[in-house]
């Protein structure tokens, strides 16, 4: 029995090894929302209720209070009088709002990049977006009549790749689906609607394809187009060809008898949906005469035609809403990129009118009646993506519009509207919950969920040394959490102090979160709010304490539940009272060993089960502050870290492995010490061991 039960713990950790770089922590599959839901819990739940909270559905009127049900990856039910069922995981909603899944509405997420070259210019978004680099073309496609950059049959779903710091990131700004596109090219290729979320393209995949995406930039290339001349000349060439491609073939097909058969021809083949007007066609364009020579060509061969970017749209817009094209609204919006010195030379007047018109442009199409949605267009902080439209609402955008255009417009668009887009029984449980209004600027993103799974939304470590003013809380704490009477919960909490500000989140044992309502006092006082999770129940908790040197201690308020207790250390090197910031490596007081960002490197281990099986692994690491990222190789395959952290009490990390149906967690926590470490691998399955080493620098 034993050596069965050794041999099952062998098979674990090999599969975990090699289960595929796409499950990735934030998987939809696989993970916990962002403050509650620990994966190891929870891996076989998929009924879900999130109870009273404000509900904005977007098709209908909003619910003051109520509940929204998921099932099987699914909105089971929505409204004021539904109950949650019994078997369900239930999130107290108290002081949230769930709105439908935020919509990117024109991205490149998932696809691979290809080398940037730089292209000059400046500037934030938006017009300067197009002129400031020039990728070399993209995967090309096999057996192509048309060069690389001018293959409309390259498909996005073809070289979509799950995962990545991109998706991450725009989940972590509430982004749940995206229009996404090969991303060089004149003629690009074909977009595909994707779920953020997902072990595999085909499980990313909400439809394919979806549009032709046409750009008017020049290939950078040396060859023909080089210029903005020769790329509409380019483009409408190939138009002419594709016409002339379908009317030999349609001949041939009335009358092949002694007549030569045509040629095959995937790239005339490709444009034959644009032609018939059941593929629109997605064309990149951001200054009013790009704008108006895209609708030119669009009226000329009767294009289904869609402008994304549209910097300058709203100079057009009379033209757009009597022809009834939409327009992909940029929120990149164009900024200053650094502080002004007193000898620069002003802005041109350019610069500073496109910078006031930007945020003004989507209120000015809603006003002329031009349909519109939201993307990102290249930003590089994805938060920014709802901070700008709310700029938008500012600038004169009705509310209702620009919801509209984050949600519901872009799924219209992409014909993906009775699948996502509104809360809606039925339709996908693509969801973006938050506490206090989206639109607002206090907004805090708390959990997302894409395919009726939450997915994990991990706070970002605070930098080493990052604090301002009086630095009192800055560093990472281990705490003793104790709000049950049968047990302490582990929970480790990073914060960054400015002034009297923090940010930081806490994981562990009671979920990964986002602190909220948080303020340090500069006598040391401390509170701030986070959701909880306490066995099977969400709740908000508040937690109240005071800091004394490097220790903290407090009280933690949960809603409908007796006050419990905490204690917590700083880690060795933790900024003590008054002052800003960490000493620097190597001074009097600075951290050590994985609190130090010593861990980075390549480590060779052995992991031993039992004293007898031993599987040899490569371990990849970058540590920056607290935050522990990198993946792990063996023979059997590689596999991405998730929810790594490290200080001075030593580094641990997580993976999520399918074990015989069953998604799994394993818990790896070790020390290190110069280019040693030593530590143990724990699953539901048992405890092993692991030793490693890393070469001498």
């Amino acid at each position: 029995m034993r050596t069965l039960q050794l041999r099952r713990l062998f098979l674990a950790l090999s599969v975990l090894l090699s289960f595929a770089p796409a499950l990735r922590r934030a998987s939809a599959q696989q993970s916990a929302p962002q403050q509650q839901l620990n994966p190891a819990r929870n891996a076989a739940i998929d009924t879900y209720a999130i109870t009273n909270a404000r509900i904005v559905p977007v098709s209908g009127q909003e619910i003051a209070r109520g509940t929204v049900v998921i099932r099987n990856g699914l909105i089971a039910a929505v409204g004021a009088n539904v109950s949650a069922p019994a078997d369900a995981r239930i999130i107290d909603g108290a002081g949230l709002s769930i709105y439908p899944g935020l919509i990117d509405a024109s991205t490149s997420l998932g696809i691979p990049a290809a080398a940037a070259r730089p292209a000059g210019g400046g500037g934030g978004g938006g017009i300067a977006l197009l002129t400031q680099t020039q990728s070399s073309p993209g995967p090309g496609s096999p057996n192509s009549t048309q060069p690389a950059g001018l293959q409309p049959e390259v498909r996005a779903e073809d070289i979509i790749r799950p995962g990545g710091d991109g998706i991450e990131a725009a989940r972590s700004a509430g982004i749940t689906s995206a229009l996404t596109a090969p991303r060089d090219g004149i003629f690009a290729g074909q977009s595909a609607f994707i779920n953020l979320a997902g072990d595999t393209p085909q499980a990313m995949i909400v439809r394919s394809p979806v549009a032709l995406h046409v750009g008017f930039t020049p290939l950078r290339s040396g060859g023909y187009p080089g210029s903005q001349l020769g790329v509409f000349a380019a483009i409408r060439q190939l138009f002419l060809d594709a016409q002339r491609y379908r009317e030999v073939n349609e001949a041939y097909e009335r009358n092949p008898r002694g007549m030569r058969r045509p040629e095959l021809d995937r790239s005339m083949q490709a444009l034959q949906p644009a032609l018939a007007r059941s593929m629109p066609v997605v064309m990149a364009a951001d200054r009013q005469r790009e704008i108006e020579r895209a609708l030119d060509l669009a009226k000329e061969f009767n294009l289904r035609v869609i402008i994304s970017g549209g910097g300058e749209a709203w100079k057009v817009a009379e033209r757009l809403a009597t022809e009834k094209v939409p327009v992909l609204v940029s929120a990149n919006f164009p900024r200053r990129t650094a502080a002004p010195t007193p000898d620069a030379d002003p802005d041109p007047l350019r610069l500073l009118r496109e910078r006031a018109d930007a945020p003004k442009n989507a209120g000015r199409l809603a006003a002329a009646g031009v349909r519109f949605a939201f993307q990102s267009g290249g930003l590089v902080n994805m938060a920014d993506f709802v901070t700008n439209v709310s700029r938008a609402v500012d600038a004169g955008l009705a509310r209702d519009e620009a919801l509209r255009a984050l949600t519901l417009r872009a799924a219209e668009l992409f014909d993906v509207d009775k699948q996502v887009g509104t809360i809606e029984a039925g339709k996908i449980a693509n969801l973006t919950v938050v506490r206090g209004d989206l639109l607002a600027r206090t907004r805090q993103i708390t959990h997302v969920f894409i395919d009726g799974r939450p997915v994990d939304l991990r706070p970002a470590a605070p930098a080493a040394g990052a604090a301002g003013g009086a630095g009192v809380a800055t560093g990472t704490w281990s705490l003793r959490v104790k709000i049950r009477p049968d047990r302490d919960d582990s929970v480790t909490l990073n914060l960054r102090q400015e002034g009297e500000r923090l940010q930081g989140g806490i994981q562990g044992d009671l979920g990964s979160a986002q602190i909220a309502n948080a303020s340090v006092s500069a006598a040391g006082e401390i509170k701030f709010t986070a959701p909880v999770t306490n066995q099977t129940q969400t709740s908000e908790a508040t937690f109240t304490g005071t800091i004394t040197g490097n220790e903290m201690r407090g009280s933690v308020q949960m809603v409908g539940s007796e006050p419990g207790t905490f204690t917590g250390t700083r880690a060795a090197g933790g900024p003590p009272p008054g002052q800003g910031s960490a000493p620097a490596a190597g001074e009097p007081g600075a951290p050590s060993g994985a609190a130090a960002g010593q861990l980075t490197g390549t480590w060779t281990l052995t992991i031993t089960i039992e004293g007898t099986q031993q599987v040899p692994a490569t371990l990849n690491l970058r540590q920056q502050g607290a935050a522990l990222t990198g993946a792990m190789q063996s023979p059997f395959g590689s596999a991405d870290l998730a929810n790594g952290s490290a200080g001075a009490d030593g580094f641990r990390f997580t993976a999520t492995v399918n074990i015989e149906g069953q998604s799994t967690e394993v818990n790896f926590a070790g020390t290190a010490a110069g280019n040693t470490m030593t530590g143990t691998a724990t699953s539901p399955l048992g405890v092993a061991t692991f030793t490693g080493t890393r070469p001498g620098a």
